[in-house]
């Protein structure tokens, strides 16, 4: 008994010391898994791009190879960053100010029949509208400002954002609200425990709808708003004029940087932390 106790006691330790190298090996796996289509796809895009340059389709002066291109960006690499910080400030400026304001619509269309015959449809159109359409107004109302930007990026973003919400909230059982109700729920009460958790996937999804509005408002608003301040829109529209074709594309590629960080850091780790709360996604893989 005392032999096959001990190897029990011998198995155990053994077997705890082999998990975490499993476990570990499973990270490392998942990195691997996630990163190899990503580079895979980066160097299909820049090899793609390279045949293009040596096909001749196009001047080399006005269609520089992607590595004249990666040399432009590190050698410039200071100024696309102070670019980038300025025209970040200004994206989560007008987004923080978008989000309140289509959250908060977004809200009382969902739950107001008189505002949703109103103002529902509105809603939708205004989603519909090209952001460029409002910068003539925008001009016009507040001249060349850092006021017409926010204006146009407010306007692309807030009905994405308040869409996301009324989607997500007319989604919602109707046996989920009379639970709510029977369990004591009223008013904000009910808002807060039972339908903006019930409507939290459709929300994430509009606000990421809304951000990829606001930040092509916002790149549109400063190719067309010069205020001397630099940022990427900025830089975009000087290196054109001068004929400085690798230093814009250098920018363009930053722009495409930017889009894809805060999908990958901000978005996609909303949407998994979403989907693995509600159980969509496997816990062996998770």
């Amino acid at each position: 008994m005392a032999a096959r106790t001990d190897a029990c006691d011998t198995g155990t330790r053994a077997t705890s010391e082999v998990l975490p190298t499993r476990r570990s090996r499973g990270r490392s796996g998942r990195v691997w898994a996630a990163v190899w289509p990503k580079a895979l796809a980066v160097a299909i895009a820049v090899g793609v791009w390279q045949l293009v340059v040596w096909s001749g389709w196009k001047r080399e002066v006005i269609l520089p190879s992607p590595f004249t291109v990666f040399d432009t960006f590190f050698q410039e690499r200071s100024d696309l960053w102070e670019a980038t910080i300025n025209t970040m400030t200004r994206a989560v400026r007008g987004y923080v100010i978008a989000l309140m304001i289509g959250g908060g619509l977004g809200l009382a269309v969902a739950r107001s029949r008189i505002l949703r015959s109103a103002i529902g449809s509105m809603i939708t159109g205004l989603q519909t509208m090209p952001s460029i359409a409002w910068f003539p107004a925008a001009i016009v109302l507040f001249q060349l400002s850092e006021s017409a930007i926010l204006f146009v990026v407010l306007l692309g973003a807030a009905p994405s954002i308040a869409n996301g919400l009324i989607h997500g909230v007319d989604h919602i059982s109707p046996m989920l609200l009379r639970a709510g109700r029977v369990l004591g729920a009223r008013g904000l009460t009910l808002v807060r425990t039972v339908i903006l958790p019930a409507a939290l996937p459709s929300f994430v999804g509009g606000l990421k709808q809304g951000w990829a509005f606001a930040w092509r408002s916002l790149l549109a608003g400063e190719l067309i708003v010069r205020l001397g301040k630099h940022s990427l829109g900025e830089q975009l529209t000087t290196a054109r004029d001068l004929a400085n074709y690798p230093s814009m594309y250098a920018a363009m590629l930053m722009i495409l940087i930017v889009g894809i960080a805060i999908d990958a850091l901000v978005f996609g780790r909303a949407d998994r932390w979403l989907r693995r709360r509600y159980g969509l996604i496997d816990a062996a893989e998770a």
